[in-house]
Order: structure tokens, then sequence, then C-alpha cells
């Protein structure tokens, strides 16, 4: 998207920005950083689970996420 914007293909940008919204707010579904970390494990980066007093993202927002990121897997 920033890519995008910086070499001129700003309506290519904007439509990434908006495709993006979804899972934008469902990173604020909880406390962050539990869906935020809860989302880069499932892309592949290794932030284990948070620490104590946080606690793992409930099965709802798993879901949530997990069905964002597909999509934005086939968008992006």
């Amino acid at each position: 998207m920033v890519m995008d914007y910086l070499t001129g293909n700003w309506q290519k940008a904007s439509a990434s920005q908006i495709y993006a919204i979804p899972l934008i707010n469902s990173l604020f579904s909880e406390v962050n950083p539990i869906p935020v970390k809860y989302a880069l494990n499932k892309i592949g980066f290794d932030c284990g689970i948070p620490r104590l007093p946080l606690v793992e993202l409930s099965d709802k927002n798993k879901a949530k996420i997990d069905n964002l990121l597909a999509s934005c897997n086939n968008y992006l």
C-alpha cells in the first residue's frame, strides 16, 4: 500500500486501505497486543502468547481474524 502510494498509484493504495479496514478494526477487538500478536503468529512471525495478566484471544475473535487474513491473502 505504501509503495503503491509512493510510486504514484494512489488509487490502488486507497483501495488497499479501504479493503483492509475490517482487518484493522479486528486488530482492536480486544486489548492490545492480544489480537496483533495472534495475527502475527498466524502469518508466520513467532510472537508467542501474551504475558499475564493478558490472556489469549477469544475463539470468536480468532475465527474473525482468521477469515479476514484469508481474504487479505487473496487480495494482496
